[in-house]
């Protein structure tokens, strides 16, 4: 930056302050700011104020001595969404800042009958995007947490903070679009008709997005022959595509359905740009394109939200996008209506389809698939396209809209030649009714040199000689498996007789897990006619099962990672058993594994067991360093219990605690582990990605597909493999210039797989080679056969009509099987989520407060919720606040089902599985 640039922040440092929360934007300052001038500025902000807060944020900005940071704060600015204040610095005009400041007097003077009078969530869908996201997620906790009034005097505090132009008309409209008393005293200027219209039109894209803001570096910027340079505005219409680019993009420019594909890190999302600005171009004046973008994960989601708004919005069209996320905030309807672009996870659209608030596909002229390898069977991709192709092949004289796909790797499914291969990707095209596949082939060398493809290499190490720690629990093992197996020669029965019988049965092993599970199962469902006695019995052999699933997963751990960890692993365990009912079997088990403590610490903390996998790992590491310091390297796992391992290890390894590792798994939650949430998610991935302290990702799949971490240099394989489509996604994410890819394990066949992978690799481009010498007529005539087929064998197995059992049904404890509730009593809040009414079903559970309180939509959550029969206390769920009501809300996993009149029995993964009828929640029951 020049020394103008900084005497210019300077002298207008008033309008910064009184306008930014620095708080929103100091994850994105990471890479000048220290950590202890970031805590300063949180505390200033808790103790004083934003105002004073923001002051010391500019103090500490203007100290800064680095090169790049005005640029820095500049692009902090737009990611947080001050897209006003973007604007008045990068052109150092702050008139329409200024302009709002009678705005910011009147609403100061009117602030008191603003906070009594106004109904924040009412005109919060209207207003949002005049405000930061980040404020909008804080509006709606307020409002849960301290009611409407504390809801609307925030929402006052960031009106009066907003620097977008169009706030005082905008807040003007949501009132009298709510009736809202206070329209009658928010007077805008008298020109303000004239424009109400325009200002609707102009900003209905933001005003229903409110979502949990997710940056990801595009993969745009990087993809320019000729970028835009460091001070210029940052819009992507001043990039030139690379002629690979323009020959991707070629077909679908020319109208054709097309699936793209191409390497990781070539720039598809860049492509995808050229398609939707030529298609939303063509059309002539009176008439409208409306493009759907669909993302299967939510960071990918919200990444290709931010780069789709930048490049269309400077072009004058309107974006948004609906998630799981912000699903139940916003109207999928009329963001749908409402603008050009709309970037969706399918689901979303699913649901829309099913519930008819999108009457039909014809809405869209554009639809475009990311990771478009996945529509297959009951994926979410499928489902849409079913209803793509019943419009297609039924006859309607609706439009259908222009379908393209995005992907590194058609796939070749279980094909094991050519011709297979093509069959199976013929089919993929018939699922997208695409008759075109596009690679580079004119450009190649263009391509080649700019994405690389990391070398290849094979690691076979050795398993530890001998295992002192997988023979000591191995035994417990067997102890536990005599325990339970005793009780089935107690009860002289037939029922369990084969239970417990399996053929080559490993400890330590996927196949035991599965076995496990399946014996569990069997176990729960398990009946007598005496039932007391069968709870006894059903909630002995849950315990032991438990039991021996955890010992199975600490020697998974053992045999990947350090024997220290897996012991970890179980101490947790147990502490977490102690804490809970802790009955006499559990206190045996406890007492099992604590004679056998000593000897297992003892044996763990022996050097001589170090495990030779971890010993080469950590010499790939010192090696690469050592001869590139500024490596970033992605470490591939299968579970998030290995994750945790291989962090610890790594930080209490003296000679790699420099790598200081990040961690990056899913959201969602399995029984050992719950997953990252979103803006933990972005953290990771920041902290990664900005040379920041973090040299090393620890991942599971979730970095599998689609996220963007260019500067990756270093891919290592740690026992994980999958498909030939999982190998070229992983191996894409070492982006830069003399990438490598290791793939450690001491498994012959992990090698041997990963080698066939390559072979199908190249079984796959050759088909899809042959493939584009078809004639295009042929290739849509073979397509049109497939759909045709296809839909014949859909309607042959019909549509089969889920009708609710309405039915009363028992719901008891997993666990004990002790009574919970009646299936009579249950209603469903917001579609989604199942509560039980009346006081019976209050003395069935404890309540404990929740170690993670959270706010989500008009959920408070507070405590969590167990049985409350003695030496249970099986987790049934949480306890919540829900507007103004507190309410339990169960999980049907926690519970067994059983008919009342037959007395069979029955398991339920997911509420979804559960034919049960949905009777909605009403607030007039918790009067009785």
């Amino acid at each position: 930056m020049s020394a103008e640039d900084r005497q210019n922040l300077h002298a207008f440092r008033d309008y910064v302050v009184k306008t930014l929360d620095p708080t929103y934007i100091l994850s994105y300052m990471a890479p000048w700011f220290k950590d202890d001038e970031v805590q300063h500025i949180q505390a200033e902000k808790n103790n004083k104020g934003t105002t004073e807060a923001a002051s010391l944020f500019l103090k500490f900005l203007l100290e800064l001595q680095e090169e790049g940071w005005f640029r820095g704060f500049l692009d902090a600015l737009g990611h947080a969404g001050y897209s006003g204040l973007y604007e008045a610095i990068e052109t150092w005009d702050f008139r329409k800042i200024e302009s709002l400041e009678e705005y910011r007097l009147l609403l100061k003077r009117l602030q008191p009958e603003f906070k009594t009078t106004v109904n924040p969530k009412d005109i919060l869908p209207e207003i949002s995007g005049c405000l930061i996201s980040q404020e909008c997620e804080e509006i709606i906790q307020v409002c849960s947490n301290k009611g409407l009034m504390a809801g609307a005097e925030k929402m006052a505090e960031c009106l009066l903070r907003s620097d977008k132009e169009n706030w005082p008309k905008t807040l003007k409209l949501a009132l009298e679009i709510e009736e809202s008393q206070f329209s009658q005293l928010w007077i805008v200027d008298k020109d303000a008709k004239n424009v109400e219209l325009k200002v609707l039109e102009d900003d209905e894209i933001e005003t229903s997005d409110i979502q949990i803001f997710y940056k990801e570096e595009p993969e745009c910027p990087n993809l320019s022959q000729n970028p835009s340079p460091p001070s210029a505005s940052p819009t992507f219409t001043q990039l030139k595509p690379r002629n690979y680019q323009l020959e991707l993009a070629l077909p679908a420019k020319e109208g054709k359905n097309t699936i793209i594909c191409a390497p990781t890190g070539c720039g598809k999302t860049f492509v995808s740009l050229l398609i939707c600005e030529h298609h939303l171009k063509k059309f002539p004046q009176g008439q409208k394109g409306k493009v759907v973008f669909f993302a299967i994960q939510l960071p990918v989601y919200e990444q290709q939200k931010s780069v789709f708004s930048k490049y269309f919005e400077k072009l004058g069209y309107k974006v948004a996008g609906v998630s799981g996320a912000t699903s139940e905030i916003v109207s999928v309807e009329e963001i749908v209506e409402n603008n050009d672009i709309i970037i969706l996870t399918p689901q979303i659209l699913v649901n829309s389809l099913r519930k008819g608030t999108v009457p039909s596909l014809s809405v869209f002229t554009l639809m475009i698939f990311d990771e478009c390898h996945n529509t297959g069977k009951h994926h979410p991709y499928n489902m849409i396209m079913f209803n793509y192709l019943d419009q297609k092949l039924g006859g309607s004289s609706d439009p259908l809209p222009q379908v393209i796909g995005l992907t590194a790797s058609v796939g070749t499914g279980d094909a094991k030649n050519t011709t297979e291969a093509m069959e199976y990707i013929c089919k993929l095209c018939a699922s997208l009714d695409t008759s075109v596949i596009a690679t580079v082939k004119d450009n190649l060398e263009e391509l080649e040199e700019i994405v690389y493809k990391p070398q290849k290499f094979f690691r076979k190490v050795k398993l530890r000689t001998t295992d002192r720690f997988k023979c000591i629990i191995s035994q417990l093992m067997r102890e536990t498996e005599s325990l339970a197996k005793k009780i089935f020669d107690e009860l002289g029965t037939v029922t369990l007789e084969n239970v417990f019988q399996i053929q080559n049965r490993n400890f330590g092993t996927q196949k035991y897990e599965q076995w496990i599970l399946s014996v569990q199962k069997t176990c729960i469902l398990f009946q007598l006619p005496d039932k007391e006695e069968e709870s006894r019995i059903c909630k002995a052999l849950y315990l032991y099962t438990s039991h021996l699933r955890k010992y199975n997963d600490a020697l998974i751990i053992n045999e990947h990672a350090r024997m220290k960890d897996a012991l970890d692993y179980l101490k947790d365990f147990f502490a977490n058993v102690r804490a809970a009912g802790f009955d006499e079997i559990e206190q045996n088990l406890t007492w099992r594994f604590e004679e056998k403590l000593r000897e297992l610490e003892s044996v763990s903390m022996d050097p001589g067991n170090e495990n030779p996998k971890l010993q080469d790992l950590s010499f790939i590491l010192q090696e690469e360093y050592h001869l590139n310091p500024e490596s970033r390297t992605i470490l591939f796992v299968k579970t998030r219990a290995l994750v945790d391992a291989l962090k610890k290890w790594i930080e209490e390894n003296s000679e790699l605690s420099f790598l200081k590792p990040g961690i990056l798994t899913g959201r969602g939650k399995t029984n050992q582990n719950t997953g990252m949430t979103l803006p933990a998610q972005k953290c990771a991935l920041d902290a990664f990605r900005t040379d920041g302290d973090n040299k090393i990702l620890i991942a599971t799949s979730v970095a599998d597909e689609g996220i963007d971490i260019a500067q990756c240099n270093l891919v290592i394989l740690y026992e994980y493999v999958g498909n030939v489509i999982r190998m070229i996604q992983t191996r894409g994410r070492g982006r830069a210039r003399g990438s490598k890819c290791f793939l450690l394990t001491s498994n012959a066949d992990v090698i041997e797989k990963e080698k066939i992978n390559i072979y199908k690799e190249k079984m796959m481009n050759d088909s899809i080679l042959r493939l584009q010498t078809w004639n295009e007529a042929v290739f849509k005539e073979k397509v049109l056969q497939i759909q045709i087929q296809e839909k014949l064998i859909r309607d042959s197995q019909g549509k089969v009509e889920r009708v609710p059992d309405k039915e009363n049904k028992k719901l008891l404890c997993r666990k004990c099987k002790g009574f919970a509730c009646y299936t009579a009593d249950i209603r469903v809040v917001e579609d989604c989520h199942y509560t039980v009414v009346g006081d019976d079903f209050r003395k069935c559970y404890v309540s404990k407060l929740h170690p993670k309180p959270k706010s989500f939509g008009y959920f408070e959550k507070t405590a969590k919720i167990f049985c409350s029969r003695e030496n249970c206390s099986h987790d049934w769920g949480i306890h919540v606040k829900y507007k103004t009501f507190e309410i339990p809300v169960i999980k049907i996993e926690s519970f067994v089902v059983e008919d009342i009149a037959t007395g069979a029995q029955k398991l339920y993964a997911k509420w979804r599985d559960f034919l049960l009828e949905k009777i909605p929640f009403d607030a007039a029951e918790m009067s009785k």
